[in-house]
């Protein structure tokens, strides 16, 4: 292991007495489909686990299923790890809050657990601490000796997503290929990465392979982004058209993501009515609470809107959901998009309110990202939503090279630089 693994498991703390007794290690489960030994001795346990990282991987809806696993066995340290780290992608204050329970009870047990899974919690652990390189670190190195975790693949993928740290993410999932050639789900994450580092043609090639061989909406999701690079847009329509009854299987946020990009392909082809339909029928509504769905719904309006389009008391409506936000800070790339959904739906006191949070928040930071990224990027988009143009392209043009810092992917961060060429154009 790397020094930074070592100390990470290293730290965990020992059994407390009031926690559930750990299974003894002779005793211990594998997985038929994945031939990983777990720290359990219920196979149900272990058939539940299989289930919930096919869950994953297809963003399903029956992900939240894993908290009940924890009742299978009670000793079982990864269930509770697991359960933890529902609540973390959540990407709320609260979230992080009723992730601490579980995980304290997951460390606790983690030493008999298998080295895989104490490494595993580990991550967790340093997820919900935010010290997400900790965690990356501990990702990486499952990737390479137990290429066929796939949760803690996924869940090291989410983070890389979340830093824009696309170059790292083809490294991760490209040490998956081998060892899953019979997973469509790996060829779907690897594809992604493809796409997000530029490799187009290889990203397409190895997207419809992944399409071709079972249901994975995340590969059809990648598929859609090339399609949207290099201009198809009748074809994009037509591909996600034929895809979407399944996406009903699907957990809200790449179910109602899914819609976006169709959404996205009826702007560039002018369709605009259609698309302001798909924003009141797909895109808004599923989880109106949940981060995704409103990130989602204030770039699908605010694309309407530089095309000229009249979105009508949209903006007001969805601002409603947005007032709650105002000092979460859990990640730069949404806040940015609570931010404008707030101005955009003339909610000025709490657009006030999150400027002072985040200035706050700025000053106390380590990371340039919160110190000097998103304050520069928070004056541009609030001088945009104002018509102050000129301060707009100027504030918005800064930082535009440095976004990808806060993650996303290139098509949801596209929304700033056009955000920027208005604000130019106007100015």
């Amino acid at each position: 292991m790397t020094d930074a693994v070592s100390e990470a498991v290293a730290n965990a703390p020992l059994a407390r007495p009031d926690c559930p007794a750990a299974p003894a290690p002779g005793s211990l489960a594998a997985s038929g489909q994945t031939g990983l030994v777990h720290g359990t001795t219920s196979i149900a346990a272990v058939e539940a686990i299989d289930h919930f990282q096919g869950e994953l991987l297809r963003y399903g809806a029956e992900a939240g299923a894993v908290l009940k696993i924890r009742e299978m066995d009670p000793g079982f340290a990864l269930a509770h790890a697991l359960a933890a780290a529902i609540e973390l992608f959540t990407m709320t204050p609260a979230g992080f809050v009723a992730a601490a329970g579980p995980l304290a009870v997951a460390r606790s047990l983690a030493r008999l657990a298998p080295e895989r899974e104490q490494m595993l919690v580990e991550a967790i652990h340093h997820w919900s601490q935010n010290r997400i390189e900790t965690a990356l670190s501990l990702h990486l190195a499952i990737a390479e000796r137990w290429p066929r975790d796939l949760v803690s693949a996924r869940i090291g993928q989410y983070h890389l997503l979340n830093r824009g740290e696309f170059a790292r993410m083809r490294h991760l999932t490209g040490q998956l290929l081998s060892a899953n050639s019979d997973v469509p789900a790996v060829l779907g994450m690897h594809a992604f990465a493809l796409e997000q580092t530029g490799a187009l043609r290889d990203a397409e090639l190895l997207a419809r392979r992944a399409v071709d061989a079972g249901f994975d909406p995340w590969a059809e999701h990648t598929l859609a982004h090339v399609l949207e690079r290099t201009g198809r847009s009748h074809e994009g329509i037509a591909f996600l058209s034929g895809r979407s009854a399944q996406w009903a299987r699907c957990s809200s946020f790449l179910r109602t993501h899914n819609w976006w990009h169709l959404a996205l392909f009826h702007i560039e082809l002018g369709d605009y009515a259609e698309a302001l339909a798909l924003y009141d029928t797909r895109v808004w509504g599923v989880r109106k609470a949940y981060c995704h769905d409103q990130v989602n719904a204030v770039s699908l309006l605010a694309r309407l809107e530089l095309c000229g389009v009249d979105v009508g008391d949209r903006w007001q409506e969805l601002a409603g959901w947005l007032e709650g936000r105002t000092g979460e800070h859990v990640n730069g790339f949404l806040d940015l998009h609570y931010l404008y959904g707030l101005a955009r739906g003339g909610r000025w006191r709490a657009v006030a309110e999150m400027q002072r949070s985040l200035s706050a928040n700025a000053a106390r930071a380590r990371d340039d990202v919160w110190r000097d990224i998103v304050p520069v990027a928070v004056d541009g988009l609030v001088a945009h939503a104002r018509g102050a143009a000129s301060e707009a392209a100027a504030r918005l043009g800064t930082v535009l090279p440095r976004l990808h810092h806060l993650g996303g992917s290139s098509t949801q961060r596209h929304l700033f630089t056009l955000l920027h060429r208005d604000a130019l154009a106007r100015a």
